[in-house]
């Protein structure tokens, strides 16, 4: 009997497992990479259109805390959210200069720590909740992809390019199209 249960045991270990979703780190930090530098990128290229004066003019009356910055800071915080964005994405899948994404990921963290305080200076408690959500979120991904799962280098082939280059053609029409429409069409 014994030795019945013990084969029986054998040939379930032997079994192969199914291709069933399974969680893995990876495949949340790719997740939250892909979803996060979306949202990174789309909100920081509406700052960035806001170089426009008469966007600038008009953006205190959907974002207050507009009012309270100037005009090149806003753009500024806003290419350093795009470029942040772009980079928890496109270092990792191309595997060029993929340590990129971290430090992108810590660059993003360290823009919330800093949005966070001034909106507290500001007593703009209820935006506080999500920088910290977001600073967070960067956080983990640069801890996951610096120490935890990091992505090794590799050459780049023509197929990384091109998935590369789908990433940014989905960026645009997702992210950037919507945002310009919005922002240069709806009255605020």
């Amino acid at each position: 009997m014994g030795q019945h249960v013990s084969d029986s045991v054998k040939d379930i270990q032997q079994q192969p497992k199914g291709r069933g979703m399974r969680f893995t780190l990876n495949g949340a930090l790719w997740s939250l990479q892909a979803l996060f530098g979306f949202f990174f990128a789309g909100s920081g290229f509406g700052k960035v259109l806001l170089y426009d004066g008469a966007l600038y003019a008009a953006a205190p009356r959907a974002v207050a805390w507009y009012a309270a910055v100037p005009q090149p800071l806003i753009v500024f915080i806003g290419v350093c959210e795009v470029l942040g964005g772009v980079g928890l994405i496109l270092p990792a899948m191309t595997g060029v200069k993929p340590k990129l994404t971290p430090l992108a990921a810590a660059g993003l963290a360290l823009t919330m720590i800093l949005a966070a305080g001034f909106h507290i200076s500001r007593g703009e408690y209820a935006l506080v909740p999500a920088n910290v959500l977001l600073g967070g979120v960067a956080a983990f991904i640069a801890v996951g992809r610096w120490k935890l799962r990091p992505i090794a280098p590799a050459t780049i082939t023509t197929s990384r390019v091109l998935k590369s280059s789908a990433v940014l053609g989905v960026l645009a029409l997702l992210a950037f199209a919507p945002t310009w429409y919005t922002m240069t069409n709806v009255q605020f």
